[in-house]
């Protein structure tokens, strides 16, 4: 993925109810941008513990700071290979964080059904689900590993230009290390913005690589992402914000 040298915004929180509060001031402002210019709502959900807080803030905004989820289609970043009602589904996560808590049409909906006896069928469907139309914003995190979504360091998906959804299998090291679905590089790319939820001590010498250090897709995939053209915005605790040598504090 070719990308620009960029510095992302960055807030450094106290803790997750805090990440969840501000960062849902950030995603419903995406929210009211889209539908005010688009007439619609296209957003990538991240998975992982990390964005629960936020999901379960979005569900419980006041009248005034609730989405218009019926003009909204929800996607996935990735999944793993796993039944929907499985304790690793990302799609539970957020089916009880979010999904049972807004009245959304389950058409708006569209979760990967990575656990398809053939995966590489099921992400060529859920690309043709995605469609050509950019994300208006992609939810992402990261792991100590510099992941995200289930893009791996030295995975063969890291090279993919043209594929939107492809099938892929976790490291070793991964928990679980199951086989998985994640969206590519270019609909990371192409998305109008993309914000980082990041949280955890063990994840601030990656954090400072990723944003301070030299280009090294390879190992830090999440590096592209983070220093794209395009607007990024990083919410993480103090603990990964640890290492970083400077921090640029957007209004949130």
């Amino acid at each position: 993925m070719p990308y620009l040298t960029s510095t992302p915004e960055i807030v450094v929180v106290d803790d997750a109810v805090a990440m969840g509060r501000l960062a849902a001031r950030r995603v419903r402002r995406s929210a009211t941008m889209a539908l005010l210019s688009r007439g619609g709502w296209r957003v990538a959900l991240a998975g992982g513990a990390t964005p629960r807080a936020l999901y379960r803030e979005l569900a419980s905004g006041d009248a005034g700071d609730r989405i218009a989820w019926e003009q909204t289609q929800l996607f996935f970043g990735d999944e793993r290979a796993v039944a929907p009602d499985h304790a690793d589904s990302n799609y539970r996560m957020v089916r009880e964080s979010l999904l049972a808590r807004i009245a959304i049409p389950s058409a708006n909906v569209h979760r990967m059904e990575a656990e398809a006896p053939d995966p590489d069928a099921a992400a060529t469907r859920y690309a043709q689900e995605l469609g050509a139309a950019p994300l208006d914003l992609a939810l992402l995190g990261m792991g100590p590993d510099g992941h995200t979504a289930s893009l791996f360091p030295g995975s063969p998906a890291l090279a993919e230009e043209q594929r939107l959804c492809v099938a892929v299998a976790a490291p070793p090291a991964a928990r679980p290390p199951v086989r998985r679905m994640t969206l590519t590089y270019p609909v990371f790319a192409a998305a109008r913005e993309v914000i980082f939820l990041i949280a955890g001590e063990d994840k601030a010498l990656t954090l400072k690589r990723v944003i301070e250090g030299p280009e090294c897709p390879e190992a830090l995939p999440c590096q592209p992402i983070v220093r794209r053209a395009g607007p990024v915005i990083i919410f993480c605790d103090r603990g990964a914000a640890a290492e970083l040598s400077t921090i640029s504090r957007p209004s949130a």
